[in-house]
């Protein structure tokens, strides 16, 4: 039996094959660097961010390609059905059979994704002497994450499919509502129970750092009563900050190799960034605009789903929607969330311009901020001369200079 590769279907590929073979255009011919960045970067800085993250923009689009590759030849070529109808006839039907038809497909997408995670974070990152991880503790940290993975998507799976069941035309709609109500569980849990199973955090008990965020606080007029410190040098050496939580589980985050490897002032930067999403409502409004997407992406998923998939009657307890399906869900996801990047990451560099913003005026100390962007630049090895397809198509944050040129005008 051959699924109908409609009109909708057709979009998506072709805008994801545009958005592709771009981003592969631009990750191997860059073009010329603006001289002007000169001021802030040596030639040689700018020469191996570029060469550093070209290699990780490989990785990326490779690993997307042959995933997506793989599954439009597994729903369109008609192996999903007749894998699908092999594990029926094997488990006898029910819901078994849509779970197991998950687990192969996950376990095949995992092979296929797993020489494109192991080059580019561990190979790639050993290579630019960014990693501190030894590979048993990165098969460690693989097998932990792949372990949550599997368990709360096959559950997810599971759920979905009996809500496919119960309201064969409202399915969605309550599929939507149910994985809203999962985001924000998330995002006030994840904190507290998943981060942890990856690395450790502790209070900082540097006095300068909490006198410096207890005047901050004072200035944003933020209660922050929990700035945590992370091991984050026990795999890399790069550093970071970041802002995450919910209600009781909020809490700014730093990078141990922050505090020992920068500045005070420019920790003092670091920390008024992450009060400033903070003060912004960023995550909250992050949250909302997720919601929002959901819900739309659900909706255009039943109308896809109605369009593709021939009514099957025969399996009444479930729906007309066969194990297979799943595949289509997958395909489908993958091609519009990756259509869906440019304006995913214009949200979020608008989110980081604020926070930038609102930075300055907490501090006061705009040549700080400044001389923060250009170090992190450097010893991240950014690229701070990017294509300007690659910056609308895939930057969450703004690069080193449009930050630095936004905090100078912030500081007028």
């Amino acid at each position: 039996m051959q699924l109908k590769l409609n009109g909708i279907w057709l979009m998506l590929i072709m805008l994801t094959g545009v958005f592709s073979l771009l981003f592969l255009w631009f990750t191997l011919f860059p073009g010329q660097v603006n001289p002007e960045i000169g001021q802030y970067f040596s030639a040689r800085q700018i020469s191996q961010g570029r060469d550093y993250v070209q290699g990780m923009r490989l990785v990326f689009i490779g690993g997307f390609i042959t995933q997506t590759v793989f599954l439009l030849w597994l729903v369109f070529g008609g192996r999903a059905v007749a894998l699908s109808r092999w594990i029926q006839q094997f488990t006898g039907g029910g819901l078994v059979s849509y779970v197991l038809f998950f687990l192969v497909l996950w376990l095949l997408l995992r092979l296929i994704n797993l020489p494109f995670d192991l080059f580019g974070s561990y190979y790639w990152q050993h290579h630019w002497r960014f990693s501190t991880q030894p590979l048993g503790s990165w098969w460690l940290d693989y097998f932990k994450s792949a372990g949550l993975e599997v368990v709360l998507s096959a559950v997810g799976v599971a759920l979905l499919f009996w809500l496919m069941g119960r309201w064969s035309n409202a399915w969605w709609l309550v599929g939507a509502i149910f994985l809203s109500l999962w985001l924000v569980v998330q995002s006030y849990l994840w904190p507290v129970l998943v981060s942890p199973l990856f690395n450790r955090f502790e209070p900082t008990k540097d006095p300068a750092v909490l006198a410096m965020v207890d005047e901050l606080s004072q200035k944003a007029q933020l209660p922050v009563d929990r700035v945590l410190v992370m091991d984050a040098s026990q795999r890399t050496t790069k550093a970071n900050a970041y802002f995450t939580g919910l209600g009781g589980t909020r809490r700014i985050v730093l990078y141990d190799n922050l505090l020992a490897d920068y500045p005070a002032d420019e920790v003092r930067a670091v920390v008024a960034h992450e009060m400033a999403h903070w003060r912004q409502g960023h995550i909250a409004k992050g949250l909302g605009m997720g919601v929002l997407g959901n819900f739309i992406i659900w909706g255009l998923l039943f109308v896809t789903l109605k369009t593709t998939i021939p009514t099957i009657s025969a399996i009444p307890r479930y729906g007309q929607y066969p194990p297979y399906t799943w595949a289509v869900i997958v395909l489908f996801l993958a091609l519009i969330s990756f259509a869906a990047n440019p304006l995913m990451n214009h949200f979020s560099r608008n989110m980081e311009f604020e926070a930038d913003r609102v930075a300055v005026r907490l501090t006061g100390d705009a040549p700080a901020a400044e001389r923060l962007q250009v170090r992190l630049a450097a010893k991240n090895l950014s690229d701070v001369a990017p294509p300007a397809f690659i910056e609308w198509f895939s930057y969450s944050h703004p690069p080193a200079p449009a930050r630095i040129r936004a905090i100078q005008q912030a500081a007028e």
